[in-house]
């Protein structure tokens, strides 16, 4: 809701460009010296609060382009894709497994510009997939949690306070539900892999009763308004902006580790309009874009060149070898594997019902069942 609000209030403002309920952003072609007008098309699930300064930049340097910008759910602009290959020139998204199945899959073109082979080989696969964002996954605490028991700085302190206080943090924190989260299952994933006692975490969880969330803007609105003293797992990319407007929250970086998700671009294979998307690709990885990246949103810019704030440089130099950005390889593929989706989520069901009563557990069980029975 949050976003949704500064989106709007942002659309009012803005006379660059049109946009539609559907959250379509149009900044048509302006005629420079009579050449002819290109057209770009891009699908993202980017908000467009985020992707505006990036498309208006890039139009500013091409404005014989006639730029068409989509923002979908990430399961949606996966399927969109998959329906319509050749409606899209740029695909950019959050959802990494979805966005390395189609490039592994055959469906991206390589990008052999020196911008692209410049690029660091952790943030791109092959020529074909790139990582543009350097997003950590966040804690965000309330002010009063603080002062009455401290900081937890890492992943340790927040197991600890949990099973130190669980009637005064009842119902006082909340997280992602993996059963209806996209980005709440990948996370589950990658901290069962880097965490030995990342089963305990999830079990404390369950025993304060943690409230489950499928967005990190739900999350945020909890916090806000007092219900939460403490949200775990937010996209920090987001929390960013909401934190600075909230005095009375602040975004904690575990020292222990620290996952970090990366949004991933692509250029088709059956893009109508190669050389544009070319144009585009070129932009968002070179110094010029990110630049923009930096300077105007919370995204956090991956460009080695640029080492100030809202970069990964900027990150790394402040949090070290506690980042763990989510490895741009075939592991992706595990999380969309049907039998390994339900036996982790099974597991993760059992652990954070481990401590609750038998009516309770069995109300917990039997909701998650008919979630993951509607998302079928």
């Amino acid at each position: 809701m949050i976003q949704r609000l500064l989106y709007l209030v942002l659309l009012g403002l803005s006379s660059a460009c049109l946009a539609s309920a559907d959250e379509r952003l149009h900044y048509p072609a302006r005629t420079v010296d009579d050449e002819a007008p290109g057209h770009l098309v891009i699908h993202a699930a980017l908000d467009p609060t985020y992707a505006r300064p990036i498309l208006a930049a890039f139009h500013a340097r091409h404005p014989t382009i006639d730029l068409t910008y989509r923002n979908l759910d990430t399961l949606p602009l996966y399927r969109r894709f998959l329906e319509a290959p050749d409606e899209v020139d740029v695909l950019m998204s959050s959802a990494m497994p979805w966005q390395y199945r189609l490039a592994n899959d055959g469906h991206a073109q390589p990008l052999n510009t020196p911008e692209a082979r410049a690029w660091p080989a952790w943030a791109r696969w092959r020529q074909e997939l790139f990582a543009f964002t350097f997003e950590p996954i966040v804690m965000v605490v309330r002010r009063e949690l603080i002062e009455r028991f401290g900081r937890p700085a890492s992943h340790a302190d927040l197991l600890a306070l949990l099973q130190r206080q669980p009637d005064a943090l009842h119902g006082r924190v909340v997280t992602y539900d993996p059963n209806v989260s996209g980005a709440g299952y990948g996370y589950a994933i990658e901290e069962s892999r880097l965490s030995p006692r990342y089963w305990d975490l999830i079990a404390a969880f369950g025993a304060t009763e943690t409230a489950l969330a499928a967005t990190t803007g739900e999350m945020l609105e909890g916090l806000i308004d007092g219900r939460f003293w403490l949200g775990y797992n937010l996209l920090g990319s987001y929390a960013r902006e909401v934190v600075e407007r909230h005095p009375g929250l602040e975004i904690v970086v575990p020292d222990d580790y620290t996952l970090v998700t990366q949004r991933l671009a692509l250029m088709p294979r059956q893009a109508p309009h190669p050389d544009e998307a070319r144009r585009f690709m070129d932009f968002l990885i070179g110094k010029a874009g990110q630049q923009v990246i930096a300077n105007e949103t919370s995204l956090g810019a991956v460009h080695p060149a640029l080492t100030g704030p809202g970069t990964a440089w900027a990150l790394r130099s402040s949090h070290g070898d506690a980042l763990r950005p989510v490895t741009l390889g075939p592991g992706l593929l595990a999380t969309l594997d049907d039998l390994k989706r339900q036996a982790l989520l099974t597991r993760w069901q059992r652990e954070f019902t481990r401590h609750q009563a038998p009516l309770a557990r069995d109300a917990s069980q039997d909701g998650a069942q008919r979630q993951a029975d509607t998302r079928q």
